[in-house]
């Protein structure tokens, strides 16, 4: 049986489909428990937000095509992944005030699962020698809208994929598209991001990508631990290094503590994939991340252990880059290079463990993959890695 389609947004047709659902009775094969729909919010800051849910009878995931196609929350039976953000959102785009003088504009929108950083730049605020702001914390992609959002269903694979087209372009500057699908099937507790990023310019660009990939409670709670496979890992800053010895593992809630991050070369098997697991205090849920190390080579841990009501949270980021400043991320050619139509592709799995035979076997597929070699863990910033001390906000 052939795959079906449906459009659910068209700017070029003047289509936005405020709602839509299915059920199984309208996609033959489908289990008890699936369905789609598409929503708007109302109210606040939420203020027309679409939000697109699929229930592929296992897992539930919330994405935002109005928020660059980002991930709100993922639910696996009762257990919610995501954070509890203070920003209460989805906000938005236009509440989030990118370019304010900070450079923090940003954070006034950071409410998401999954978050994209890019994609001109992705890292800390970057200014101009004479204080003027170039580019705003973590890149403009999230805030912007998908024009064009598809849903298609294959009864024969059980596949559902929903893609979305948002573009980050500009007069007289860089023209880069970001084409986005969410993958799952039938029944599975795992989603899939494959992403394309194009230059529709027909001069060079560059670009930077980040997955800002945020957890919280309940799944991150005290004694909770990140798992990986690693080569290297470097303290971002002073601040980070007080915390080395614990670096992957998280404590109580600390009202004002002050943020920890931590800049990692992974390891990564014979087809070329690293793998991250996040568990909780009891190792009885989890949730892994697999990614090509060749496109994501560069891996960030950001814990903010503050009080819950501050956000208590943590971000898992695989990258093309260090999330620092874009001038910095350059002279270390940490950049992606596209030549004129050229194409760049992306891709992130997650899974959910929903009991500790799936964060066992988790640890032990990351653990066969470290072997017997032993990180190389520095004390100190390095050169190279991180432009100094004084960077606060990542």
């Amino acid at each position: 049986m052939a795959a079906k389609q449906w459009t659910l947004t068209d700017a070029e047709k003047n289509l936005n489909e405020p709602e839509f659902s299915l059920s199984p009775s309208d996609v033959p094969g489908a289990p008890a428990g699936f369905s789609v729909t598409k929503s708007r919010f109302k109210g606040g800051v939420r203020q027309g937000v679409d939000m697109v849910q699929i229930d592929n009878g296992k897992l539930r995931v919330a994405a935002l095509p109005t928020r660059g196609m980002g991930l709100w929350r993922a639910w696996l039976g009762k257990l919610e992944i995501g954070w509890q953000s203070p920003v209460k959102g989805p906000v938005h785009p236009g509440f989030v005030p990118l370019m304010e003088p900070s450079g923090l504009g940003w954070l006034s929108g950071f409410d998401e699962l999954l978050v994209r950083c890019g994609l001109e730049s992705n890292g800390a605020p970057d200014f101009e020698e004479n204080g003027a702001l170039k580019y705003p914390l973590h890149g403009r992609i999230a805030n912007r809208p998908a024009h064009h959002v598809e849903l298609a269903i294959d009864p024969a694979s059980g596949e559902i994929r929903l893609t979305g087209v948002v573009d980050e372009t500009r007069f007289h500057f860089q023209k880069l598209r970001l084409t986005s699908s969410l993958v799952t099937h039938f029944g599975s507790p795992t989603l899939r991001i494959v992403d394309e990023v194009s230059n529709l310019s027909a001069s060079p660009a560059e670009m930077q990508l980040l997955y800002h990939t945020n957890f919280g409670q309940p799944l991150l709670d005290p004694g909770a631990k990140v798992v990986v496979a690693a080569a290297t890992i470097v303290p971002r800053d002073a601040r980070a290094a007080e915390g080395l010895s614990n670096w992957d593992s998280y404590g109580n809630e600390q009202p004002g503590y002050a943020e920890q991050c931590y800049f990692l070369d992974l390891l990564a098997d014979a087809k070329g994939t690293s793998h991250v697991l996040l568990k909780n205090a009891h190792a009885s849920q989890g949730v892994s991340m697999r990614f090509p190390k060749k496109a994501l080579p560069h891996f960030t841990v950001w814990k903010n252990t503050v009080a819950a009501a501050d956000g208590y949270v943590t971000g898992l980021e695989p990258a093309t880059n260090f999330p620092n400043p874009r001038s910095f991320e350059s002279k270390q050619r940490r950049t992606v290079k596209l030549d004129g139509g050229g194409k760049a592709h992306f891709e992130l799995e997650l899974e959910v463990h929903g009991d500790a035979q799936g964060v066992s076997r988790a640890e032990q597929a990351i653990a066969k993959l470290q072997g017997r070699a032993e990180p190389k863990i520095f004390q100190t910033p390095q050169d190279g890695w991180t432009p100094g001390q004084g960077i606060k906000i990542k």
